[in-house]
């Protein structure tokens, strides 16, 4: 692989302005090129002096070691200082006849580029050391934490006796083994410490234990346990009594929360460092090679020299990553891994996840059985003319709805495997984006597979259906026919709730937390899949109907091939019921971050679904009911909150129609190179928005029944929930590449007081 895809690559989607501009100044360079070539063009004599002098003679002319002080094209021993920091500045030392403006340009460009790549290096690396000293902190107070939870009848005295000796004796060194340590309270107060120099030498343990000899249980009085509102006691707590911290309980439940929240802040922090230390080799590597280049192109000695500032920059001398990570390793291997130093860099350093093969040739087997079973499908109706018949269209318009749940399903999972494939090829990173622990994230080809394999099950249990309850031979069997899409749906819900690890169990997993936080709205701390989830839920809304659908189905029965319950009172109370459900979902979910943030755009949110609900109603009613009155409501509350949502859609959540963008009438930054997409998708948007005309005016299309358009219509909503949803992550990839932000934030499980750390800064002053 070329160096150029390698680094691009290897690069953080989030971070991706702040490397170097490989390819741009692989342009220049390319202008260098020409403009020789033009000056110069190669004769038959040339060409063979040119092969002839190829291979040594030319090695040794471009090597670093080779040529004099007079031969050098530039000098770099120009430094300016601003703010304390650093910038580099090349003069180029030959004249424009010899070099021209374009070598100039590329030195000019290059200077650019290592200043804008030493100061966001530097500003990252001060932002690692300030929370290794939080992360400190963090450690004293767990120590001493989990040294009261072990020992509960010790006091807190500040006396060095009331210390544990395990405490007393130990101090975090890069040379000190991890299994020293195992299983007891290690102090940690110099562990992540990049600046401070432990050796192995006993003078320097000794002025450790004096040191650590005046940490004391004392430190609980200072601390307490942040409530981060995460759950629904803790939310009502907090709400009710204003209660953003809670005072010490001395338990294990409490220690064990508490040690699972720094595991989580010591594994970002952790990726943090490694991608720092990536990002420094990335760089440096990009400029060794575009310097190469440069001498292959020119013939110029340049690249020892500009290294060498290079090499002398912070970006190319500083160790202080390298330190914390060997560092961080020996801290959570001794503290949160039992000294197990495999366990523990398993818990660091989970594997890529890496494709397989079987579920390649799966998805194709399953997408051809698929084909073939829709084809039969299509043939057998054809064959025995149930749609034409009265009786048949009475019974395929009865289990229609008992189907069309599957297709759903299937639509908006194919779709959401088409999302990720995208989100991939152009960078998107998603699995941060929705919170996915590393390596656990499914790929587009196991969606597909998903996909593919419910489609083939649905297909094969219809087909089954209508071949029994239509061959005049298979009479005995019909009663049995009856039940079969019960037993399909019975199937998906056991997988879906199965406690084993089985069909990606972790994904499950997260999909029925991210559902029940969903339910339990506004109870939990809404995160970006809680109401991303939220949103697909509002596409799905004939698809949570199709389930009433089957408790009526099956509760009552049929007669005469037709099912009665839909002529039920219940049924139409829960069928408003379940229209409302996910528009109030998101609803409550607006109104708790208008109470945690702050922010009046999640206001204008929730009343955009507020007004979404009222039309929901309305129209759902006009659906039952019919009138005119009903239908002038349906008309008017769907026009205002389809434009409201229209809006959203396009200017809020796509980010697009910016009046002073570069790009007209879109944003500044895209990531699709053809603008006509943008365009196209918002005018597809307005045009799936306004389906419900449909429903509010009996329009005949081509026969179809009621079912049909229903089904129809739902699948067009899924299908503009599907286009949202990758202009939707867009929007917010590139929200995060504006601020590089390229990590989750954890809250920290301790807040010290803060008049005392100021009573000790100044004591310490």
């Amino acid at each position: 692989m070329k160096f150029g895809k390698a680094f691009k690559k290897q690069k953080v989607p989030e971070w991706t302005e702040a490397y170097v501009d490989y390819n741009g100044l692989k342009h220049v360079l390319q202008e260098i090129r020409r403009l020789k070539q033009s000056k110069q063009p190669p004769t038959p004599l040339r060409s063979a002096q040119k092969r002839n002098s190829s291979g040594l003679n030319l090695q040794a002319r471009n090597s670093y070691g080779m040529g004099d002080i007079e031969d050098q094209a530039i000098a770099v021993n120009t430094v300016k200082q601003q703010n304390s920091r650093k910038l580099y500045n090349t003069e180029f030392l030959l004249s424009p006849e010899e070099g021209g403006e374009n070598e100039k340009t590329f030195f000019r460009k290059l200077d650019e580029e290592l200043n804008k790549v030493n100061t966001f290096y530097k500003d990252k690396v001060e932002e690692v050391i300030n929370e290794a000293s939080l992360l400190n902190k963090q450690m004293d107070a767990l120590i001493a934490f989990r040294t009261k939870v072990m020992n509960p009848h010790r006091g807190t005295s500040s006396s060095p006796k009331g210390i544990p000796t395990d405490v007393k004796n130990s101090a975090v060194s890069k040379t000190s083994s991890p299994s020293r340590a195992a299983g007891k309270c290690i102090n940690y107060i110099t562990a992540l410490s990049p600046k401070s120099e432990i050796t192995g030498s006993s003078l320097r343990e000794d002025a450790n234990v004096r040191e650590n000899e005046t940490h004391s249980l004392d430190i609980l009085d200072r601390v307490k346990i942040t409530n981060p509102l995460e759950s629904p006691i803790s939310t009502i707590r907090g709400f009710l009594m204003d209660e953003k911290e809670k005072g010490l309980s001395f338990n294990k439940d409490e220690l064990k929360k508490v040690e699972e929240r720094l595991k989580n802040i010591f594994s970002e922090y952790y990726k943090k460092l490694q991608l720092l230390k990536n990002y420094s080799f990335m760089n440096l590597s990009a400029f060794s090679k575009i310097l190469k280049k440069y001498e292959k192109i020119t013939s110029r000695n340049a690249a020892r020299p500009y290294m060498r500032m290079v090499d002398s920059s912070y970006l190319g001398s500083c160790d202080e990553v390298s330190g914390l990570l060997d560092r961080v390793e020996a801290t959570f291997i001794k503290h949160f891994a039992k000294s197990n130093r495999r366990e523990g860099m398993k818990l660091l350093r989970p594997k890529q996840k890496t494709e397989k093969h079987c579920i390649t040739f799966f998805s194709g087997f399953f997408s051809g059985f698929t084909i073939a079973l829709l084809i039969a499908v299509i043939l057998l109706l054809e064959a025995k003319r149930l749609i034409d018949e009265k009786d048949g269209n009475l019974y395929i318009n009865s289990i229609l709805p008992l189907y069309s749940f599957h297709a759903y399903l299937v639509l908006h999972t194919l779709l959401y495997a088409a999302n990720i494939y995208l989100w991939r090829r152009y960078r998107i990173n998603y699995p941060f984006i929705f919170g996915f622990k590393q390596g656990t994230e499914l790929g587009y080809q196991e969606v597909f597979l998903l996909g593919n394999g419910l489609a083939m099950l649905a297909l094969a249990t219809f087909l089954v259906h209508l071949h029994i309850q239509m061959d005049s031979g298979a009479q005995d069997h019909q009663k049995y026919a009856k039940f079969m899409p019960l037993g399909l749906i019975t199937v998906i819900f056991i997988i879906m709730f199965c406690p084993f690890n089985i069909v990606y169990h972790s994904s499950r997993v997260f999909l029925r937390k991210s559902i029940f936080r969903c339910i339990c709205a506004p109870l939990y701390k809404v995160t970006l899949p809680d109401f991303f989830l939220a949103d697909q839920l509002t596409s799905q809304i004939q698809a949570m109907r199709s389930i009433e659908y089957y408790i009526c189905y099956y509760a009552y029965g049929t007669s005469k091939g037709q099912n009665k319950c839909t002529t039920r009172d219940v049924y139409a109370v829960f069928y408003f019921i379940i229209g409302v459900i996910p528009y109030w979902l998101r609803f409550l979910q607006c109104v708790r971050r208008l109470l945690e943030e702050r922010d009046y755009c999640h206001g204008c949110n929730a009343v955009r679904y507020f007004s979404t609900i009222i039309a929901v109603v309305i129209r759902t009613a006009f659906e039952l009911r019919k009138g005119l009155t009903w239908k002038i409501l349906a008309i008017a509350s769907s026009a205002i909150a389809t434009i409201m949502n229209t809006y959203w859609d396009i200017v809020v959540d796509w980010g697009l129609l910016h009046k002073k963008s570069n790009n007209f009438l879109l944003r500044d930054k895209l990531v699709l190179s053809h603008k006509s997409v943008y365009f196209s998708a918002m005018v597809l948007d307005v045009l799936l928005r306004f389906a419900w005309v449909q429903l509010v005016f009996p329009f005949d299309l081509h026969s179809l029944s009621g079912n049909a358009i229903l089904i129809t219509f739902s699948s067009l909503e899924i299908l503009r929930r599907g286009m949202w949803n990758f202009f939707r992550l867009e929007n917010e990839h590139l929200n995060n590449v504006g601020k590089y932000r390229a990590f989750k934030s954890v809250p920290l499980p301790f807040n010290y007081n803060d008049e005392n750390d100021d009573e000790t800064d100044d004591k310490d002053d």
